[in-house]
C-alpha cells in the first residue's frame, strides 16, 4: 500500500472541487445561451410573419440594380417569378407599364444620388390592383449600402373609393345645379338660413315678394317676408326647427304686393345645421275653407232643427254628423257618437236597441245597406222600416259626391196610425164603451149628452128614445133622481159636468142608490172641450171594506179584553204567590219547628218555583203595560252593564259559565229609562246563559259613537235554527227560563219592546253550532 501525505490529499481535493465548479458553470452558461437562442428564433419568426402579412411590403434595390422583393409584391404585380433586377418589375403583358417602370427607375436614381424621397401610384397589368410606391435611400447601416428601400402598398380599395367619390361628387353637383334651378324657378318664396339663422340664399319669388331689386339686395338689407310679432317674429319657428330637428309649420299673415295674404310658413332643418324655408300662399284656400265651414255649420244647424233624424257619414264610412232627432229615434248616446263610429257599428248599435226591422239574415241585410255608399250620387235609395212597438220610419239614403252618405229618417208612425185609426175610430170607440165595466157618458160644452154606453143607459134605466135625442144634463139629472137613495143629490150630476166643461176641473164623489148599491163617479175634462162622466160600481168593495172594518174592531176589542185579562190575572196571582213565598220562608227558617233535611230541600224547591213564577208574572205585566219606558234621564252604560251582570252572575256561576263584561271608552251615556234598559240587557244575558251549556262563555260588550251606543251580547252555545231565529222575538214563543228550563220566551220580546221604546234597534244573528249574537243600537238622544 502506497502512503499519501496529507498535503498531497489536500491539493488533489482542491483540484477536484475546481473541476466540478468549472463543469457546473459551463453547463449553466450553455443552458442560458440555449434559452436566448430560442427567444431570438421565436422573435425572428414573429417578425417574419408580421412582415409577410403587413399591408406594406419592402423591396430593396441595391446600388448595382439588383432587387430583393418578397413573393407578395410579385403576386401584386402579376409577375410570373420573383424579380432579380429593377427591370424585371415590368414586362410586355404583366407588371408595371413601360412608362411607370421608366418613371420608377428615374425616381430610384434620384434617391440614390440625391437622397430624394419618391411617391407614385401605379397599376399592375397582370392583376387588377393599384399600388402606391414610396421610397428613400437606404441607411448606410443596412445590408444594402447605396441602395434604395421601396415600400409597396396595396391601394386598390382606396383608389376605387376615390373614383366612386369623384363620380358621386359630379352627380351631386349636377343634382345641386338642377335643384338650384328648380328653387329659383319655384313660384313660391324660398330661402335658406345658416346655423346662426342668418339669411344666405333666396329665390326670385322671395325677391319679388319683399320688393327687392335682386337676391343680393334682399340679403344685404335683411328683408324678411313676415313681419316681427310678439311671438318672436320670423326667426321663432326657424330656431325651434334648428334646435329640435323637427319641421315647423305656422300660418301667419304677410303683406305682398300691397295686399294682406295668409301664408303657411314651413321651416325645415337640414343636416348642415341650417334651416330651409318656403311659404305657401293659402289665402284663397283659407277663404274657401272658411266659406265651406260656415256653409257646413249653417247646414248642420238647419238639419238639427228638423223633426226628421239625419245622419251623415264620411268617405271612410265614419259618422261625421247626427242631429238630436236621430239620437232620440235610435236611443244612441251623444258621447258614443262623438267617437265617429263606423256605419256597420251604428247599425249594430241600432239593432241592439231594437230600432231596426226584424230580418232573418242581418249580416246580409247590413251588406245591402252598405252598398248605399257605392250608388250613383243622383240616385237616392228609399225604404220603409217597420220597427217593434209600431214605429214606422221612412228612410232616404243619398250618396254624396265626396264618397260619403247622408241618411234621413222620417218618423211616420203618427201619420200611419192616424190613417189607420181614422177608419176604425167609431167601431173601436163603440166596442170599447159598450164593454167597459164603468158607465160612461160624454157631454158637450153646451151640456148635451153626445156619447154613452149601454152600461150608462141600463144603470139609470133611461129610454133609448130619451138618449137618442141628446138631452141636456139637467134633463138627465131629473130623470135619474128616483134611482138615488137621496133624490136631491141628482143635481150634483149637472154641477160636475159644468165644472168639467166650463171650469176645466176634475171632480168626483159617491152615489148611494135606493136599491143599496154604491157607485163612485167622476167628471173629467177632455182636450176637445167636452166632459167625460164615469160611474163605477163599488158595492162589493164597500161590503168588503165594511167587513174588514168590523173585523178589525172586533180584533182590537178582543186584544183589549185579552190584555186586561192577562193584567188582572197577573195581579191576582201576586197575592197567593206572596203568601206561598212568606209561609215557605217561615217553614225554611224554622218558625214551625225544626225541619228534616228533606223538608228543607222541599221548602227550597218551593221558594225557587215561587221566584220563577214571580219573574214570569212580572214579565207578563211588562208586556201588558202600554208605556214600555218611564221617566227618562241620562243613563251611564258602564254602570248599567255592571248592574245587569251582577244580577245575572248567580245564574252564570250555577252553570260554571264565564261571564265577561267589556265596556269601551266610547260607551258613554244615553237618554232613557234606566230600569227598562237594565231589564233589556238582563233579558239578553239570561237568554244567552240559558242557551249556553256548562263551562261556556257569554260576553257583554258595550261601545258607541257620537250619535248612538251599541250593546252586544254573544255566546258560544249551540246556536239557533233559521226557524227559531225568525220566531225569536215573538211573544209566548218557547224560550229559556231563568233556571235554564224550557218556558214561555218572554225575555227577547221584552228586550225588543224596551229597546224600540227608546228609538233603538235590535238584531239577532245565529247559526247552528256557531253560537248567537244579539246587537242593540240606542240613540244618544
Amino acid at each position: 500500500m502506497i502512503a499519501i501525505s496529507t498535503g498531497a490529499a489536500a491539493i488533489a481535493g482542491g483540484v477536484l472541487v475546481l473541476l466540478i465548479a468549472t463543469a457546473v458553470w459551463a453547463l449553466y452558461t450553455g443552458l442560458a445561451a440555449r434559452r436566448a437562442a430560442l427567444v431570438d428564433a421565436t422573435g425572428a419568426a414573429r417578425d417574419a410573419t408580421l412582415v409577410a402579412h403587413a399591408p406594406a411590403q419592402a423591396v430593396i434595390v441595391r446600388s448595382d440594380g439588383r432587387v430583393e422583393a418578397p413573393a407578395r409584391v410579385a403576386d401584386w404585380l402579376g409577375l410570373p417569378a420573383e424579380p432579380r433586377y429593377l427591370a424585371d418589375l415590368g414586362g410586355a403583358d404583366f407588371g408595371l407599364s413601360t412608362a411607370d417602370l421608366a418613371e420608377l427607375s428615374t425616381h430610384v436614381n434620384a434617391a440614390q444620388r440625391a437622397a430624394r424621397p419618391l411617391r407614385m401610384t401605379v397599376a399592375a397589368r397582370g392583376s387588377a390592383r393599384k399600388l402606391v410606391i414610396t421610397g428613400e435611400r437606404a441607411p448606410e447601416a443596412t445590408l444594402a449600402p447605396g441602395g434604395v428601400v421601396l415600400w409597396f402598398v396595396d391601394a386598390t380599395e382606396s383608389q376605387d373609393e376615390i373614383i366612386r367619390l369623384a363620380e358621386d361628387r359630379a352627380r351631386i353637383a349636377e343634382a345641386f345645379e338642377a335643384l338650384a334651378g328648380l328653387i329659383e324657378a319655384a313660384p313660391m318664396p324660398m330661402w335658406y338660413r345658416d346655423r346662426e339663422l342668418q339669411m344666405t340664399m333666396v329665390n326670385s319669388a322671395y325677391v319679388t315678394a319683399v320688393e327687392a331689386s335682386d337676391a343680393r339686395d334682399a340679403l344685404d338689407r335683411g328683408l324678411e317676408l313676415v313681419e316681427a310679432s310678439g311671438l318672436g317674429g320670423p326667426l321663432a319657428n326657424a330656431a325651434i326647427a334648428r334646435d329640435t330637428q323637427e319641421p315647423q309649420v305656422a300660418a301667419v299673415p304677410a303683406t305682398i304686393g300691397g295686399a294682406r295674404r295668409m301664408l303657411r310658413i314651413h321651416d325645415v332643418p337640414l343636416p348642415t345645421g341650417g334651416v330651409a324655408g318656403f311659404a305657401v300662399d293659402v289665402e284663397d284656400l283659407e277663404q274657401a275653407r272658411g266659406g265651406i265651414k260656415r256653409f257646413g255649420e249653417a247646414q248642420r244647424a238647419m238639419l238639427d232643427r228638423l223633426s226628421a233624424g239625419v245622419a251623415q257619414f264620411g268617405a271612410d264610412r265614419g259618422l261625421v254628423f247626427s242631429n238630436q232627432p236621430f239620437r232620440s229615434i235610435f236611443a244612441l248616446r251623444e258621447e258614443w257618437l262623438r267617437d265617429r263610429p263606423e256605419f256597420d257599428r251604428v247599425l249594430d248599435r241600432m239593432r241592439e236597441a231594437g230600432r231596426l226591422p226584424e230580418v232573418r239574415d242581418f249580416p246580409g241585410w247590413r251588406n245591402e245597406r252598405r252598398e248605399w255608399f257605392r250608388a250613383a250620387t243622383e240616385v237616392a235609395a228609399e225604404e220603409h222600416w217597420h220597427l217593434r212597438g209600431g214605429t214606422h220610419l221612412r228612410v232616404v239614403a243619398q250618396p254624396l259626391p265626396d264618397g260619403g252618405l247622408l241618411v234621413i229618417f222620417e218618423d211616420q208612425t203618427e201619420q200611419v196610425q192616424l190613417a189607420s185609426a181614422r177608419d176604425t175610430l167609431l167601431r173601436v170607440r163603440t166596442a170599447t164603451f159598450d164593454n167597459l165595466f164603468e158607465a160612461l157618458g160624454v157631454f158637450a160644452a153646451d151640456g148635451r149628452l153626445q156619447i154613452w154606453n149601454q152600461k150608462f143607459r141600463l144603470l139609470w134605466g133611461f129610454d133609448e128614445a130619451l138618449l137618442n135625442g141628446h138631452p141636456r144634463v139637467d134633463t138627465l139629472a131629473r130623470a135619474a133622481a128616483p134611482r138615488l137613495e137621496n133624490p136631491s143629490r141628482s143635481s150634483m150630476i149637472g154641477d160636475l159636468v159644468r165644472s168639467a166643461t166650463i171650469d176645466r176641473l176634475q171632480r168626483g164623489g159617491r152615489f148611494a142608490f135606493a136599491d143599496g148599491r154604491h157607485f163612485e163617479f167622476a167628471a173629467v175634462p177632455l182636450p176637445d172641450g167636452n166632459a167625460l162622466f164615469t160611474m163605477l160600481d163599488i158595492t162589493a168593495s164597500r161590503r168588503v171594506e165594511r167587513a174588514l172594518t168590523d173585523r178589525n174592531e172586533a180584533l182590537e176589542a178582543a186584544d183589549r179584553v185579552k190584555t186586561s185579562f192577562v193584567a188582572n190575572m197577573s195581579y191576582e196571582l201576586r197575592t197567593p204567590l206572596t203568601s206561598i213565598k212568606g209561609f215557605a220562608e217561615m217553614l225554611h227558617g224554622g218558625f214551625a219547628g225544626a225541619l228534616s233535611e228533606s223538608g228543607r230541600s222541599y221548602t227550597e224547591a218551593i221558594l225557587q218555583s215561587v221566584d220563577r213564577l214571580s219573574g214570569l208574572v212580572d214579565d207578563v205585566l211588562d208586556l201588558t203595560i202600554e208605556e214600555a219606558a218611564g221617566k227618562r234621564t241620562g243613563v251611564d252604560l258602564e254602570l248599567l252593564a255592571g248592574a245587569a251582570a251582577e244580577a245575572i252572575a248567580p245564574a252564570a256561576a250555577a252553570k260554571r259559565i264565564e261571564l265577561a263584561v267589556e265596556v269601551l271608552e266610547g260607551a258613554g251615556r244615553v237618554f232613557g229609562d234606566a230600569d227598562r234598559l237594565r231589564q233589556a240587557v238582563q233579558h239578553l244575558l239570561r237568554h244567552a246563559i240559558g242557551a249556553t251549556p256548562e263551562e261556556g262563555r257569554v260576553l257583554l260588550h258595550i261601545d258607541g259613537g257620537p250619535d248612538k251606543a251599541r250593546v252586544i251580547v254573544s255566546d258560544n252555545g249551540p246556536g239557533m235554527t233559521e226557524a227559531a231565529v225568525r220566531r225569536a222575538f215573538d211573544r209566548f214563543a218557547p224560550g229559556i227560563a231563568r233556571g235554564g228550563e224550557r218556558a214561555l220566551g218572554l225575555g227577547l220580546p221584552l228586550a225588543k219592546r224596551f229597546v224600540e221604546a227608546h228609538g233603538g234597534t235590535i238584531d239577532l244573528l245565529s247559526e247552528p253550532g256557531q253560537g248567537t249574537l244579539v246587537t242593540v243600537e240606542l240613540p244618544r238622544e
